[in-house]
């Protein structure tokens, strides 16, 4: 039994080396006052809110992995816009403005079908996100916020393997009963 077990954890962790690890990230920007924040859910992203105060800065944002919502990051301002995607689209781009002694201004995120979300103003210092390869997606977004708004933001990027779901696999006891 011993040596079973111990078959399956060698498989195990030699399936886990084979598979690529298409990780990157985009550095973060902005004057990164106040707390630490790190975006974390199980499966892809699905969708995202953005808080902004109307015709200023960017005070927080959540993110949909799967079917559960994050923590909201940040705090929520005056105005919310939110994206959901459809199945198999992902985000691959971030882009935006900020002002490196204060808040994150406007964030636009781009995704693999070329649709776009844009929150915020176009003010200050401009930055641009995206994976260092093309099979990756957006899965965290880190930074820092105070009790105001976002004060920096970066992106981490790379694969999501899915694993398929048991209840995902069917029935097949039926095949018996012909």
């Amino acid at each position: 039994m011993f040596v079973i077990f111990v078959l399956c954890l060698l498989f195990a962790s030699t399936w886990a080396q084979c598979q690529p690890q298409y990780y990157s990230y985009s550095a973060a920007v902005g004057g990164g006052s106040g707390s630490s924040y790190a975006s974390s859910g199980e499966g892809r992203i699905t969708a995202i809110r953005v808080w902004e105060n109307i015709g200023s800065f960017i005070t927080g944002f959540q993110m949909r992995y799967d079917f559960a919502w994050s923590p909201l990051y940040g705090r929520n301002g005056s105005n919310v816009v939110e994206m959901s995607l459809f199945e198999d689209e992902a985000f691959v781009q971030i882009s935006g403005k900020y002002n490196p002694s204060n808040y994150i201004y406007q964030l636009v995120f781009v995704t693999s079908r070329g649709r776009s979300l844009t929150v915020g103003q176009p003010v200050s210092t401009a930055f641009n996100f995206y994976a260092k390869y093309p099979q990756s997606e957006l899965r965290i977004l880190s930074g820092r916020f105070n009790g105001v708004g976002i004060t920096s933001i970066g992106a981490h990027w790379g694969m999501v393997y899915l694993m398929p779901h048991p209840a995902m696999m069917g029935n097949n006891t039926m095949l018996g009963l012909d």
